[in-house]
């Protein structure tokens, strides 16, 4: 039996894992944190699936992975042994009336991209924008006039989709989980964790921003406010457009609304700033006035690792593969970017052994 290591056990480590593991490969996967600490990226993302909608500002192939992701979720979900929220809606754009222009922007952005990546009709008609009223969505909306609707996005939760994916490797007879195992050093077979050097078959280097050595990577810092609120009742995704900020509102089970719109370059983990929660409080409330006298639940910050041009990197050579990049991006193009790299590895790991029988 084949065995690989991968280092890192974020949402593309812990993903990986489970999807190698299912393939028959013996895993062994090292992380620097306990094995309960949520410390990995994703445990601070909003869970927001919006591949249209982020067509706006980000290049095409983050639409790609992200399409992708969507139809992978809907089949590899079903086969973890845990429940996890996931729902496709569709999600909501607005503006308020001054702003208008900025969602005028925003749809003729994403309709001139959409014809420039040239989907096909019956693709097409599952992924578009509608021009509605905001009441026919969302009716305790209705001050907010005219909007946008996409059928085709959700949401997931991403707390739920990192435990569900810890429990299937901790019960898994193909895996093994090595908590508090910093690694320092990353090669092709090889790793160095503590005063060990180890070898492999191949070597899944996720480490995102722990990789700062190997890769030219940045931080973007992301900020999310958790809140509580019975006397708000929205169902959608729905996101505000405005010239400085993209804020959106995550309604989650329970009364729980995610707020959250700050990118800031900083490799900075320390608690929200209070000008980002004056600024999320504030478009939450002129969103819904319910929103007052919500309870915050709590807030939370973590760094994201981005490449310059801030697109996913899968890099495979013989006996290594680097997994990075994934940005504010991570729960939308996670499932397509692991696809990928496990068929990188797959094409190159056979060819290879291809040649060694042959020149045998």
């Amino acid at each position: 039996m084949m065995t690989v290591a991968i280092v890192g056990a974020g949402i593309a480590g812990r993903l990986l894992a489970w999807r190698l593991a299912k393939l028959g490969y013996r895993v062994e996967l090292f992380d620097k944190n306990k094995r309960d600490d949520e410390c990995a990226c994703s445990f601070a993302a909003a869970g927001i699936l919006s591949p249209l909608a982020e067509l706006e500002m980000a290049e095409p192939d983050i639409y790609q992975y992200g399409s992708r992701s969507m139809k992978l979720y809907q089949e590899w979900l079903p086969q973890l042994t845990q429940d996890v929220f996931f729902k496709v809606t569709g999600s909501l754009v607005t503006a308020h009336g001054s702003d208008k222009i900025e969602l005028d922007h925003f749809y003729r952005q994403v309709q001139r991209k959409t014809r420039e990546l040239k989907i096909v009709e019956a693709e097409l008609k599952s992924e578009t924008i509608e021009k509605v009223s905001v009441e026919t969505i969302e009716p305790e909306l209705a001050h907010l006039g005219q909007g946008l609707y996409i059928p085709s996005e959700g949401q997931i939760d991403p707390i739920e989709l990192l435990k569900a994916l810890a429990f299937e490797i901790d019960n898994s007879v193909n895996v093994n989980w090595h908590n508090q195992a910093e690694v320092s050093n990353v090669s092709a077979h090889k790793l160095k964790c503590g005063s060990e050097s180890l070898t492999f078959d191949w070597v899944f280097d996720c480490r995102g921003l722990g990789a700062k050595g190997d890769l030219p990577l940045r931080a973007v810092r992301g900020e999310l406010l958790w809140l509580e609120s019975k006397d708000v009742n929205i169902k959608h995704l729905t996101r505000l457009i405005h010239p400085r900020y993209r804020i959106y509102v995550v309604p989650r089970p329970n009364d729980i609304y995610l707020v959250g719109a700050t990118e800031i370059q900083s490799e900075d983990f320390s608690p929200v700033s209070v000008r980002s929660s004056l600024e999320l409080l504030s478009a939450a409330y002129s969103v819904h006035r319910g929103f007052g006298e919500a309870r915050i639940v709590k807030s939370v910050v973590n760094c994201r690792p981005a490449l310059t041009d801030n697109l996913p990197l899968i890099d495979t050579t013989f006996g290594l593969t680097r997994v990075n990049g994934l940005y504010r991006h991570g729960i939308l193009m996670s499932p397509a970017v692991i696809e990928k790299a496990i068929r990188e590895f797959k094409h190159i790991s056979n060819h290879d052994l291809e040649k060694v029988q042959h020149a045998n």
